[in-house]
């Protein structure tokens, strides 16, 4: 394996782990936000902090101004794709240019 190619794949491991455990902190966050329990924002800020070691670990492997562009716009992508199916949230037209707009951007960062 190329070590170009190793450290790539450690970055968007790394990436993916902080992304998915941000999520996850947002949902429990939109749920604690419903529910008014105090559980669920316990457990969604200790998510964030977990999530944010990745995230710093991550940039070891990549320069801050990709890793932050590739890290927020995958969760912009992400979080509102759980939002519009879980949470009933509904995109506008321009919303939804948005998001597409923003897969590009990844696919033009990582070219």
């Amino acid at each position: 394996m190329f070590p170009e190619f190793s450290f790539k794949l450690a970055f968007f491991g790394l990436i993916l782990l902080a992304v998915v455990l941000e999520i996850a902190a947002d949902v429990l966050f939109k749920k604690w936000a419903i529910e008014s329990r105090t559980f669920l924002f316990i457990i969604g800020l200790l998510l964030y902090f977990v999530g944010t070691i990745f995230w710093a670990v991550s940039l070891k492997y990549e320069f801050l101004s990709k890793a932050i562009s590739v890290f927020t716009l995958l969760n912009l992508i992400i979080i509102v794709f759980v939002g519009t199916m879980f949470f009933n949230e509904n995109l506008s037209f321009i919303n939804k240019i948005g998001v597409g707009l923003g897969v590009f951007s990844i696919i033009l960062i990582e070219i």
